[in-house]
């Protein structure tokens, strides 16, 4: 018991250092990425805080399996090194047994890692789209980036030069608006303003002195004009923007801003419901061909209607005829959208397994970091950060590059989400047991 003590001390100390020293990098990284969007756009430092401080969740998410690779070749590098495990086989434990402090805080970090990923992470993802939502609202040029095309908007790109802190005015302005399949329209502006409707439904532009090119695509040859404007307002659907309304409804969230037990129930609902109306299709065909089948054609044509005789009862038999016709292309059209109904239900069902594996998975990962961390160790016999941060960096881009690759074929359909989301962690696992009994 004191050598496990021992050894877990040694290994707590290399796991909070590793864990701080990842997220410091990680925030660092996302700051660089993000610094253009949040610096700049007049928004206040306290909203600034509370993104930085929601995008954490995801960092905790990345950086804790890491942290258990790198603290763990850490504390094992160290104790190779000055030849304690050496002396400590010496004395009849094996390597298992060394390894047993260690993937016993493995366990206990993948739990609360379970945890963390369908409590905490769902409500900050979902808390900084909602956050960045409410930004949107009050001061739509900060989805807007000075010198680039953004094409948020559906239907139409557009591209400003300057942006105002503390205003919603634009400068430099040029529209691509393509929503029309008859018209493409280029409109330029030196200046304008830009903000919403009252119901947030439309993006409103009031543009000043400037032009519109528009051009007929059905008619190359006269199809062209350009028109002057000193002011001009135009509307675009709001839609595009990735707006809704804020609220706590789960069925505006998406796949990331739910728990495992959201989604689960959320398959449930939608299985359902695909039951339910493929039942109601197949009765509907059902039905329609007990009553194509209960029509006497032979009585009717031949005894009932004799060639030349009786048109009105012939009119009546036509009339039959095409409405059962019509009915059958009807239901050709219904089978053919409930497929394509249930192939879209089909690719929503693997999106939600996928995430649901990934909350899983990833936290999973601990354990198989810890697996291959200590008999590498023990083998590379070096317990500095540099080198336990290197050799953690190969193994989890792999991992990651794995994961990313599994997710993509999963959405896809190409594999099943089971597979796409643990595979990495089976190959892995299999690779840290027989580095542990090579070891031994």
């Amino acid at each position: 018991m004191i050598i496990y003590k021992y050894i877990l001390k040694a290994h707590i100390g290399p796991f909070f250092f590793s864990l701080l020293t990842l997220m410091f990098l990680f925030l660092f990284q996302f700051l660089i990425k993000s610094i253009d969007e949040l610096v700049g756009k007049g928004l206040s430092l306290w909203i600034i805080i509370q993104l930085i401080s929601l995008n954490l969740a995801w960092m905790v998410t990345l950086a804790v399996p890491m942290a258990v690779l790198v603290s763990t070749l850490m504390a094992f590098g160290n104790l190779a090194s000055a030849n304690e495990i050496t002396i400590m086989k010496a004395s009849g434990l094996s390597l298992q047994k060394l390894m047993f402090p260690m993937l016993i805080f493995a366990v206990i970090i993948t739990y609360l890692m379970v945890l963390f990923n369908n409590d905490v992470l769902p409500e900050a993802n979902h808390s900084a789209r909602m956050l960045l939502q409410d930004i949107s609202r009050t001061k739509p040029t900060f989805i807007l980036e000075p010198g680039k095309f953004s094409d948020d908007i559906g239907g139409a790109k557009i591209l400003v030069r300057k942006t105002f802190e503390n205003s919603n005015n634009i400068e430099g302005i040029s529209i691509y608006d393509y929503s029309s399949p008859e018209y493409r329209n280029l409109i330029t502006a030196e200046k304008g303003d830009i903000g919403f409707t009252s119901d947030f439904s439309k993006v409103v532009m009031n543009l000043s002195n400037g032009e519109i090119h528009q051009l007929d695509v059905t008619s190359y040859v006269n199809g062209y004009r350009r028109i002057k404007f000193e002011n001009h307002r135009i509307t675009l659907d709001a839609a595009g923007f990735g707006f809704h309304r804020s609220s706590d409804n789960a069925f505006i969230r998406g796949d990331r801003e739910l728990s495992a037990q959201a989604m689960n129930s959320l398959i449930d609902t939608i299985i359902v419901t695909q039951k339910k109306n493929r039942e109601s299709v197949i009765e509907s065909v059902r039905r329609d061909a007990l009553n194509f089948n209960n029509i006497n054609f032979r009585d009717t044509i031949l005894s009932q209607i004799p060639f030349g005789k009786d048109s009105l009862k012939r009119s009546k038999l036509y009339d039959s005829l095409s409405n059962i016709r019509q009915n059958i292309m009807n239901k050709t059209v219904l089978l053919k959208s409930q497929l394509q109904i249930e192939t879209q239900t089909e690719k929503q069902i693997a999106t939600y397994n996928v995430e649901i594996y990934k909350k899983y998975s990833i936290p999973f990962a601990c354990m198989i970091f810890a697996l291959i961390g200590a008999p590498l160790g023990y083998r590379v016999r070096r317990g500095g950060f540099g080198i336990a941060s290197g050799i953690s960096l190969l193994f989890f881009l792999i991992y990651w590059a794995s994961l990313i690759g599994g997710e993509k074929l999963a959405d896809r359909e190409f594999v099943s989400p089971f597979l796409g989301m643990w595979l990495v962690n089976i190959v892995l696992g299999i690779f840290g047991l027989y580095l542990m009994f090579k070891s031994s």
